[in-house]
């Protein structure tokens, strides 16, 4: 289809609102300016090593080095979002405490939850990254009073969020967006400089023969993750009866993607490597984005023992534990957290031996 006929994100936004008479339009005002933002970073990752921003510069509220471009990426979300009254509040990954709206702008009945930069640590070697985004509805006293946002007010559960989404900055940069209704992605036609319609209906694939994990955390595994990564190892000749590929970017932004292009699982499980820490990735910033996104396209997601859209927040940074992906799979992995651990037999080569017996 020639990129002439194809609808614009701005086209597609408005349709979305025809179903929804009553709908004041500020909820589209605010992902357009998202895109706008993720159009700016996209052009800004490109240069690459030219535009001097790989550098690392100092740790962050979450323990992890800085990039120079994460800074840039967290200044470009606030900037581009915070002008146009939609927005009560924000929170990023990179910042210790909600953005509250300058004072000079009207506030608005929305939260923004961003994490500006995902996957930064690809940046060194051209790898993709992304952005992810959530938006969710203020307190309803908030909206009345006008007053400041606290941390309080933006620990609500994934199934709250009224719009998710991320963009990838890969070969194309793409927007992947859900408004509730299933899940569309776009192009950024660069002739145009628009974001155009090229996946209308993403639908993660039922079956699967791909899973994503860090494997050298697998010392690290409770018993149930063990399990399925060991059944998946062991291929045609073992449970599972077929054999299986196993993929990591270490860019949840580009995991998620492949999965809601072409199927697999995705786990980043709590494990006992830091026993203070529930788990790696970020419920806020990023599972319950990617997790409203991987159901909206018919998939699931989970922290192994509980559906991962039902959590309540406790904390502005809390993390968790993460399965994702093709339905079936995460059942699965869900089913074997709650089942007793199967006894496994002890190879004779690793058995305990003495001299003496």
């Amino acid at each position: 289809m020639l990129a002439n006929h194809r609808s614009t994100l701005t086209q597609y936004l408005i349709e979305q609102r025809r179903r929804y008479p009553q709908a004041s339009g500020e909820l589209n005002g605010l992902i357009l300016d998202v895109a706008i933002a993720c159009k700016a970073i996209a052009g800004t990752v490109a240069l690459g090593e030219l535009g001097g921003n790989a550098r690392s510069l100092e740790v962050n509220v979450q323990g992890e080095v800085q990039k120079a471009l994460d800074v840039l990426a967290n200044e470009v979300f606030m900037r581009r979002c915070e002008w146009s009254g939609q927005l009560a509040g924000m929170a990023s990954e990179e910042m210790e405490a909600p953005h509250q709206i300058p004072d000079a702008y009207p506030r608005g009945k929305y939260l923004l939850v961003f994490d500006p930069l995902d996957g930064s640590s690809n940046i060194d070697v051209n790898l993709t990254v992304g952005s992810i985004f959530s938006i969710l509805r203020a307190p309803a006293d908030v909206i009345e009073s006008g007053r400041d946002v606290t941390e309080a007010d933006f620990l609500q559960p994934g199934a709250a969020q009224v719009a998710a989404g991320y963009a990838l900055y890969g070969p194309s940069t793409m927007f992947m967006l859900t408004v509730g209704n299933g899940v569309a992605g776009f192009t950024l036609d660069p002739a145009v400089g628009e974001f155009m319609l090229t996946h209308p209906d993403v639908h993660v694939p039922e079956e699967t023969r791909e899973f994503a994990i860090n494997a050298s955390n697998s010392r690290f595994w409770e018993p149930p993750v063990k399990r399925y990564v060991d059944e998946c190892l062991a291929g045609a000749t073992g449970p599972r009866g077929k054999d299986f590929n196993m993929r990591w970017i270490a860019s949840m932004v580009a995991e998620a993607h492949r999965i809601l292009m072409r199927g697999g699982v995705f786990l980043y499980p709590r494990d006992t490597k830091d026993l203070a820490k529930a788990g790696r990735l970020r419920l806020l910033y990023e599972t319950n984005p990617i997790g409203w996104l991987i159901e909206q396209a018919g998939g699931r997601v989970s922290t192994g023992r509980q559906p991962m859209l039902g959590v309540r927040p406790t904390a502005l940074h809390q993390r968790i534990g993460c399965v994702f992906g093709s339905r079936a799979e995460v059942e699965r992995i869900e089913r074997y957290h709650h089942e007793p651990t199967p006894e496994v037999p002890v190879s004779p080569l690793f058995a305990e031996r003495s001299l003496f017996r």
